[in-house]
């Protein structure tokens, strides 16, 4: 991946936790370091290919001077989503903030954070099975988009499904979404745990009907094992109403597990 830099930016301004630093100024010091592609741009001689590091310089004096942060990992934190958002170009980016004036009675150079960030593609799979199910479907896709930091890029068909499981209940109602997000995978599911109680989802029977389901399947090539969230999902390869409508929308993705693509992995269970 190429690489687009912006070397220590200097500002004067009112950050830090002590009351002292909101009224006696410091210096600080910025540096971005942001993974983009430069061939089109390179070969095409063409700014409208590339980012316009002026315009990030401008954000970035626009965000030191919006507030006065407590800490340097906020104004981070700040700015870098402040470049994934508004850069589509802009696939990472890490943002160095030192504070060469820090108040530590020790002679140092400065302390400084760094705050490593990217876009993150997720896959989720949605269903329900109570009410007005297409309603449902979209009213949930609706509020995953306005999370923040969060875009759904892809939409799958909507797939009528029989219910897994022995117990007897209505069709389901499917889908697939591919999102892009700034969040981590915990915050995502934090996110659409709220979301489903938001619509009034109430967790009952296990395997049972259900108003809205929202499960993360993939997120990026990342396997994650925690005590409340398995990524890539650990059932989705043997469930079709799964793998029908992701394969619509991401055919040639990786299990980062299995090794195979979704339109294998489909084939596979299909046989």
């Amino acid at each position: 991946m190429d690489k687009i830099y912006i070397k220590n930016l200097e500002f004067i301004g009112n950050h830090g936790v002590f009351p002292e630093e909101k009224f006696l100024q410091q210096k600080f010091s910025i540096s971005l370091e942001m993974e983009t592609s430069t061939r089109k741009a390179g070969l095409g001689d063409d700014l409208n290919y590339s980012t316009h590091y002026g315009f990030v310089s401008d954000d970035v004096e626009r965000i030191f001077f919006s507030k006065s942060f407590d800490l340097i990992e906020a104004l981070a934190e700040s700015i870098a989503q402040e470049i994934l958002t508004k850069y589509s170009l802009i696939q990472k980016v890490k943002v160095l903030v030192k504070k060469p004036w820090a108040p530590i009675k020790k002679h140092f150079d400065y302390v400084a954070v760094e705050a490593n960030r990217s876009r993150n593609k997720a896959y989720l799979s949605i269903g329900t099975n109570i009410g007005d199910l297409k309603n449902n479907l979209n009213d949930a896709i609706e509020r995953i988009n306005n999370l923040d930091f969060t875009k759904v890029t892809k939409i799958s068909s909507f797939l009528e499904t029989e219910p897994f499981g022995d117990i007897e209940q209505n069709n389901f109602l499917n889908a697939c979404l591919e999102l892009e997000t700034l969040s981590t995978p915990e915050e995502l599911l934090q996110s659409l745990l709220q979301i489903e109680r938001d619509m009034g989802r109430v967790r009952e029977i296990k395997w049972g009907p259900r108003l809205i389901d929202l499960d993360i399947l993939l997120f990026n090539s990342d396997v994650v094992e925690e005590d409340n969230l398995a990524i890539p999902h650990p059932w989705m390869c043997e469930r079709a109403f799964v793998l029908d409508p992701l394969s619509e929308i991401a055919p040639n993705v990786v299990h980062p597990l299995e090794r195979k693509t979704i339109s294998t992995l489909k084939r596979i269970l299909n046989k």
